[in-house]
Formats: structure tokens, sequence, C-alpha cells
């Protein structure tokens, strides 16, 4: 999610739904000081492996709404938006606290919907998705992520 937030902010910021390449490398690195130029690039390069942009000529434009996509005050991003992760570990994380259920108990309803519904033929991303949406948990930022590895499996 701190990807997500890290990408959607200089898109806030700025009231525009593309921006140049050098645009989001200024606001992350000297207008927020949140990281040095070669940062800025990777934060960049990971927004595209997992979905959350697409580069068109000299352009960059998000793949999901960044309207929905709340920046808490202060919000500074960590380490973890170097990290390649794990879209559906997030989502499980995501379902487990916002609905307030143990994260085993999560898996096992994925796991749940996948067996019982689909008879094993439904991917734990897509039975993930379904949980999600049972519990009105927000997952569209997730959904290129998801697909990708859906995809590349």
């Amino acid at each position: 999610m701190s990807l997500s937030i890290t990408i959607a902010a200089p898109f806030r910021h700025s009231h525009r739904d593309q921006l140049k390449k050098n645009e989001i490398v200024y606001y992350l690195s000297f207008k927020q000081h949140w990281m040095n130029i070669e940062q800025a690039n990777q934060v960049i390069s990971r927004a595209v492996e997992e979905g959350l942009v697409r580069i068109e000529g000299d352009m960059i434009s998000p793949l999901f709404d960044v309207s929905r996509i709340e920046i808490p005050l202060g919000f500074k991003p960590g380490a973890s938006v170097f990290q390649r992760s794990n879209p559906l570990d997030d989502l499980v994380q995501r379902i487990s606290e916002r609905a307030g259920i143990p994260k085993g108990t999560v898996v096992s309803e994925i796991n749940s919907i996948v067996q019982d519904r689909f008879q094993g033929n439904l991917s734990s991303e897509a039975a993930a998705v379904i949980l999600a949406k049972r519990h009105k948990v927000e997952y569209q930022d997730l959904l290129p992520a998801l697909r990708e590895r859906i995809l590349s499996s």
C-alpha cells in the first residue's frame, strides 16, 4: 500500500492525471525529501512492474484512481517501497486488519472459496478479491499486481 500512496502523492499534489518522469522524481526527491534521485527512479520502475502506472512516451499515468488513495498526514514512504511485494499477502493482511479476522482464518476462507465453491478451478488471488468484496475491503489498487501474478504463474 505504501507504494501506491507514494505514487499517488505527486499526482494528487499536482491535480493532474499525467506527469513527466522528471516531475515525479522532483516531487519525491526535492519537494518532499523522501528519497534521493536514484531511489525515486527505482520507485517509478517498481510502480511499472506492479502495474500501478503506465508510461506512454515521456508521460506517466496512474492505472488506479489516485483520488481513492488516502495520504496520511506526515506520510513518509518506508523501505518497503523498494522491495517487491506479494500482492496476495498484502490483500490477506488488509482483509485481516480491516475485518478484524486473524490471518489464518482469512487464508482458510480463501482456500474454502477455491475448493468448496469452485472445486479448485479458481486462483487464490481471485478468491482473495471475492473475500475482500465480501468484507468491503479496498482491493482495486492491488488488481494490476494480482493480475500480473496470475499471468506469470
